[in-house]
């Protein structure tokens, strides 16, 4: 979930070879999720109408089963603990996208949803 299209487009080389869904609204991620039930959401916090942070929170009480990543230019601790209260499994700076990978991948041999 990114309001950019181009970093959209951009972000998928850095993900394993899988399908893709996207939504440019945080507030068009519930249906988005229901319908796709993705094993990951990448959610960046600034978007159009519903704010990742929000978004998050709103995923995660309706499917407690989602895994969220957030990918945010704002890498200050504050919105780490933001995005970990909102039940983000994980965050990472747009200007490390190449630590998706390994994180997804780490995460994958693990059986246990958040």
């Amino acid at each position: 979930m990114d309001d950019h299209a181009a970093f959209r487009e951009t972000l998928r080389a850095f993900l394993p070879a899988g399908d893709v869904a996207e939504c440019a609204d945080g507030g068009a991620v519930l249906d988005c999720y229901a319908a796709e039930r993705p094993d990951w959401v990448l959610m960046d916090i600034e978007m159009a109408g519903t704010d990742g942070l929000s978004a998050t929170r709103q995923l995660r009480a309706r499917f407690p089963e989602a895994r969220v990543i957030i990918v945010s230019n704002h890498g200050e601790a504050e919105f780490r603990r933001a995005a970990e209260q909102v039940g983000a499994c994980s965050f990472v700076h747009k200007e490390h996208l190449e630590q998706l990978a390994p994180f997804i991948a780490a995460a994958e041999k693990n059986p246990l949803r958040p």
